[in-house]
């Protein structure tokens, strides 16, 4: 069974869609395409072998087709590009990214503004700092900012919604700053929309998904000469800097050589440089056979704001080296992994930052690997850390039995996904905040790292527990639980829902569980994403595509609606929503709600829409 449902995770993680008609997750119709036939014959040696280190296919699928065709005609793959037609560098950018070209910017997909809505307001800077919508990553907005009440709350209906182009999934974190809404997409955009109508400012062509919240720079209200910049990472390991003013490129930073390099979490700007974690679908890769796993270290890098000049880097795992030869008579490389996907957040007070870790995708095992870290923030030196799981080594071979690289077929896959917090109890006493996929959440010592308390929420597993963000107000710690699928142990039950933790004794306040009931084999309960807290409310979309406003104090729901139907929006594109997953939290703002739905990866729920809701008159 184990067997099975590794098998169905290993899928999951390559984001194949349940309605696939073979096992490899391909459509057998598409894969007898001339795109197919051309990534057969030209690329597969390398790219599915990860020869000289080649992107993976799994890596290919998430740039866009117009990176891939440029790449074939002037760029990196120029000379393979070389010996094929025209059609056929068509057919193959758009076999590999599953999108036609082109269709992202088509002019009918855009509804761009007219001269009095094109126009960014100088005088309404960012209300929030970035993905944790405060340095301290509380995900809290303050009730003066979010324009909400619980009367407000509960009469909430849609103002308008935008179509994402060329679609299935909206996995970036919205921001608002100047009058618009920033957000980023699957086709590898990033949207500037008036707030007011949903018309388009201006749209920013990245290389590849944008996963990422979007971060936009502070201005004084006001200041004419401000020349605010937009920040933002690309799953291809691109670390972009756009101005906000006309939505041309500033700077772009590879964050790492790496082949496997992404960026999952969003980089997190505190006084002129930009803190970036970076991460990586090296485990994935472990898959193929012909693979040397592994040797991708995890990080977090530091940039200069303005230029994009490293100012320095902390590596998370020492260098990989031969630990011996695999069946195949591959180096077997290690240590590695120790990825780091999720944002950092600030500690002004002790000139530190926190980050939560992934596991070692290859032995040797290593000691920051599944941690919480605090690194000095002037310098990256690491001040304190502290590791919640030891010894956890896993790579997906572990699941696909498809190469000798798995390290340990046991190992749990209990990564830290959520973005750490700091936040105060209700006794005044500040704490570092940190769930993890193995369901604990930890309550650590700012200025030591030493555990204080722990508490048990979920049953977790690789794709389980807390996965990817929590919240805190008023004393409380709110914490979402997915565990809504494939294995994991059986000393826990399965508990998907929301909690709300006592933040000076992790003791449970209260917990709601999430409604099981789900129409469609994608559909799953619990909450994968993040979440925000406001005026004594938290609002949750979850993974079975509902968004919901609970009391803070008591959990009682307070209202909700569903994102997956079919809705008309304002630039004419068929959108519809799916999951809320991911890294993705709703916003409050101004009496409003604003949040991407359709997460359409993990064999979760598909969707393509922005919805910006309002409290009806």
């Amino acid at each position: 069974m184990r067997r099975l449902l590794g098998l169905a995770l290993s899928l999951m993680l390559i984001g194949a869609a349940p309605e696939v008609k073979d096992w490899t997750g391909r459509d057998p119709a598409i894969e007898k395409s001339l795109g197919a036939q051309v990534y057969r014959e030209n690329c597969a040696a390398c790219h599915d072998a990860g020869v000289n280190r080649a992107p993976q296919r799994l890596l290919l699928q998430d740039l866009t087709p117009e990176a891939i065709h440029a790449a074939l005609i002037d760029g990196a793959m120029r000379p393979q590009g070389a010996a094929l037609s025209g059609e056929q560098k068509t057919a193959v950018a758009e076999y590999l990214s599953g999108r036609k070209l082109g269709a992202s910017t088509a002019q009918g997909t855009l509804n761009m503004c007219d001269a009095a809505h094109a126009r960014f307001d100088l005088a309404e800077p960012p209300a929030f700092t970035g993905w944790g919508l405060d340095p301290a990553s509380t995900h809290a907005v303050p009730a003066r900012v979010s324009g909400l009440s619980e009367a407000g709350a509960g009469r909430l209906t849609l103002k308008w919604a935008f179509g994402f182009p060329n679609s299935s999934r909206a996995r970036s974190h919205p921001i608002v700053a100047g009058g618009a809404i920033l957000v980023g997409n699957h086709n590898g955009s990033v949207y500037a929309l008036d707030r007011e109508t949903g018309c388009l400012r201006w749209a920013f062509a990245a290389q590849a998904e944008v996963r990422t919240g979007i971060v936009v720079s502070p201005w004084r209200a006001g200041d004419a000469k401000a020349q605010p910049l937009v920040y933002f990472g690309d799953v291809k390991g691109n670390v972009y800097a756009v101005n906000l003013l006309g939505g041309t490129l500033a700077w772009k930073q590879r964050a790492d050589a790496h082949p496997a390099t992404i960026i999952t979490g969003t980089p997190t700007l505190f006084r002129g440089v930009l803190f970036v974690p970076v991460s990586s679908v090296e485990e994935a890769y472990a898959t193929s056979p012909g693979y040397a796993c592994c040797n991708f270290r995890g990080s977090v890098v530091a940039l200069d704001a303005g230029s994009g000049a490293e100012k320095w880097r902390t590596w998370l795992v020492e260098p990989a080296t031969s630990q011996g030869t695999s069946k195949e008579g591959l180096d077997k490389l290690g240590p590695s992994g120790v990825a780091v996907w999720n944002s950092p957040s600030i500690d002004a007070a002790r000139g530190q930052l926190y980050v939560a870790t992934g596991d070692n995708y290859s032995l040797p095992a290593t000691g920051l690997s599944d941690s919480v870290v605090a690194l000095d923030l002037a310098t990256g030196r690491i001040k304190w850390h502290y590791q919640a799981l030891a010894e956890d080594t896993w790579n997906v071979a572990c699941v696909t039995r498809t190469s000798s690289s798995c390290p340990d077929e046991n190992d749990p896959d209990a990564d830290f996904g959520a973005g750490t917090v700091l936040a105060k109890a209700g006794n005044g006493k500040q704490f570092v905040l940190a769930g993890q996929k193995s369901g604990w959440v930890y309550g650590l010592d700012p200025a030591t790292g030493h555990l204080v308390w722990k508490t048990r929420v979920g049953r977790g597993s690789p794709g389980g527990g807390v996965h990817f963000g929590m919240a805190a107000d008023n004393g409380l710690l709110f914490v979402p639980v997915t565990d809504n699928y494939f294995f994991g142990p059986n000393d826990f039950p399965a508990s998907p829902g929301l909690n709300a933790l006592d933040i000076a004794t992790g003791r449970l306040v209260w917990k709601v569980p999430s409604p099981t009931k789900c129409a469609t084999a994608q559909c799953a309960p619990g909450y994968g994403g993040s979440i925000t807290a406001t005026a004594g409310m938290v609002i949750a979309g979850s993974d079975d595509g509902f968004l919901r406003i609970f009391d803070g104090p008591t959990g009682k729901l307070l209202w909700q609606t569903d994102t997956k139907p079919s809705v008309a929006t304002v630039n004419g594109i068929a959108a519809h929503g799916g999951a809320i997953s991911g890294g993705v939290a709703p916003i409050a703002y101004k009496g409003e709600v604003i949040v991407p739905s359709g997460y359409g990866f993990a064999s979760k729920l598909p969707g393509n829409v922005l919805l910006v809701y309002e409290v009806a008159k």
